[in-house]
């Protein structure tokens, strides 16, 4: 049996994910990053981006966070997400229509966004695109 450590998922609304798990990748503000049992103790930033999770079964299971933070202890891994979702439970056209409004603000074709608005939207919305895509990725496994 594989090595395991404890990973709770959590946002303000709500927990997604608590259980034992055989790693956890996340995307970090100074780059992507993995977590095995027996990692050094941590705590980081997290971009939005997906958060995947490699259970005891050898399943995966992907979520979308907003950002946050992901904490590593001896026993626990914690991704505190500022919002937080599973990204089969995404709506992959609301994300490119939300990418596709905050490029149109960027490029000047609407006033409706500020500039560092639009940027931030954009980067959220690529990122939610992203889950969305490993999560296809992963069915076609």
């Amino acid at each position: 049996m594989a090595m395991t450590v404890h990973c709770d998922i959590v946002s303000a609304e709500k927990q997604l994910f608590s259980g034992l798990v055989e790693m956890v990748v996340a995307a970090g503000v100074e780059g992507d990053l993995g977590v095995l049992p027996g990692h050094a103790p941590l705590l980081t930033r997290l971009k939005p981006g997906p958060v995947r999770v490699k259970l005891q079964n050898g399943e995966e299971e992907v979520f979308y966070v907003s950002g946050g933070f992901l904490e590593v202890q001896p026993k626990l891994v914690t991704v505190l997400a500022d919002t937080a979702e599973r990204a089969q439970d995404m709506d992959g056209a609301q994300a490119e229509q939300a990418r596709q409004r905050a490029k149109e603000a960027l490029e000047g074709k609407s006033s409706e966004m500020d500039y560092t608005r639009a940027a931030a939207v954009l980067a959220e919305a690529s990122a939610r695109l992203r889950t969305i895509e490993q999560i296809k990725k992963m069915a076609k496994r």
